[in-house]
C-alpha cells in the first residue's frame, strides 16, 4: 500500500516547476529552471552554457530507464553543474591558465578547480543557500559532477553515469562539446553536421566493465564520427590556427610583462601579482568583468 509520504514524493518527482523561457541562437527557447536562474542572475554569472543539453540528455535517460532511480534531484543537480561548471575560467579563457603557468610562481591551475571555488563563493555571495536547500540539492555532489569522479569512485557509484554527463571524462562525448561546437560554429561560420538530436534519443545507461556508463547506439556511429570530425576541423580551422596560436603567444607575452606592474590589494595587506589573482576569487571575478572573456 502506498503511504502519503511515498505518494507526495511520487507527485513531486513528476510535477514541473515553471521556468524562465530564452531566445538561444542555436536551440531556440528554452525553459530554465527558476534555480537555474537565480544562478544567471549572480554577478559571478556570465552565460547560460551546457545547463539546456544536459538537463534535455538526463530526462531523456530518466525516461527511458525508470530502473536507474534517477530522480528529480539528480536532474536538477546535473542541470546546475552544467551551468556552472566552466565558472572558473579566466579572462581569455583557456589562455589565463596558460599565462598563470607561464608567470614566475609557474603554479599549476586549472579552470575545474577554480569553477568549484567559485561555485562556493558565488553561493555564499549571493544567499543562494536556502534555494538549494528548497529543492533538497546536495552542494557537494554537484561539485562533483563539475570536476568529476576518479576511477575507483566511478566503480563503486552506481549512478556514475551522471558524471558522464556535462564532462565526460571517459570518452569525450558530453553535451559541453556539443553546445561549443555548434556554437563556434554557428558564430565561425563552419557547419558542423552532427546530430546530438539523435544522440540524445539512442543514448542508453549499460553496464561495461562493472561501471554504468553512458552508451550511444551502434548505428549512430558515424554521427559521432561526425561530432569528432566537427571538433577536429574547429581545431584545425579555429582554435589551433596557425594565425590564433600567434596572438595567443602576443597576448601570453604582453601580461608577462605587465603581471609584476598590474597589482591588487590583498586582504592580508600584501600586492599580489595578476597572475595570482585565481587565489582570491572577488579578484579573480573582477579580472573576468573587465575582460568581458568569451568562455568555453
Amino acid at each position: 500500500m502506498e503511504t502519503d509520504g511515498a505518494k507526495c514524493m511520487c507527485e513531486r518527482s513528476y510535477v514541473e516547476v515553471e521556468g524562465k523561457m530564452f531566445n538561444d541562437a542555436i536551440h531556440g527557447s528554452i525553459s530554465i529552471h527558476p534555480l537555474c536562474v537565480q544562478i544567471i542572475d549572480t554577478p559571478q554569472f556570465q552565460r547560460l552554457s551546457v545547463c539546456y543539453l544536459a538537463g534535455k540528455l538526463v530526462r531523456a535517460i530518466q525516461s527511458r530507464q525508470p530502473e536507474l532511480n534517477i530522480n528529480s534531484e539528480d536532474v536538477l543537480s546535473v542541470e546546475v553543474a552544467g551551468l556552472c561548471h566552466d565558472l572558473g575560467h579566466g579572462p581569455f579563457s583557456h589562455l589565463w591558465e596558460e599565462f598563470v603557468e607561464m608567470s614566475p610562481r609557474k603554479e599549476k591551475w586549472t579552470h575545474e578547480e577554480a569553477s568549484e571555488k567559485m561555485f562556493d563563493y558565488l553561493i555564499e555571495a549571493n544567499n543562494l543557500s536556502e534555494y538549494f536547500n528548497k529543492y533538497d540539492l546536495d552542494i557537494q555532489f554537484i561539485k562533483k559532477l563539475i570536476c568529476g569522479l576518479t576511477e575507483s569512485e566511478r566503480q563503486k557509484n552506481e549512478k556514475a553515469f551522471l558524471y558522464e554527463i556535462v564532462a565526460n571524462k571517459r570518452t569525450g562525448v558530453d553535451v559541453d562539446k556539443w553546445d561549443y561546437f555548434l556554437r563556434d560554429g554557428h558564430n565561425l561560420g563552419i557547419r558542423v553536421k552532427f546530430d546530438y538530436h539523435r544522440l540524445v534519443k539512442y543514448s542508453r545507461v549499460i553496464q561495461v566493465d562493472g561501471e554504468w556508463q553512458i552508451c550511444m547506439r551502434d548505428k549512430e556511429c558515424n554521427n559521432l564520427y561526425d561530432m569528432f570530425h566537427a571538433r577536429e576541423t574547429l581545431h584545425r580551422t579555429a582554435y589551433q590556427h596557425r594565425v590564433v596560436k600567434i596572438i595567443d603567444s602576443m597576448l601570453i607575452d604582453a601580461f608577462l610583462c605587465a603581471d609584476e606592474h598590474i597589482k591588487y590589494q590583498g586582504k592580508d595587506g600584501g600586492s599580489p601579482r595578476s597572475s595570482e589573482g585565481q587565489r582570491n576569487l572577488r579578484k579573480h571575478l573582477e579580472e573576468k568583468t573587465l575582460h568581458l572573456c568569451r568562455t568555453d
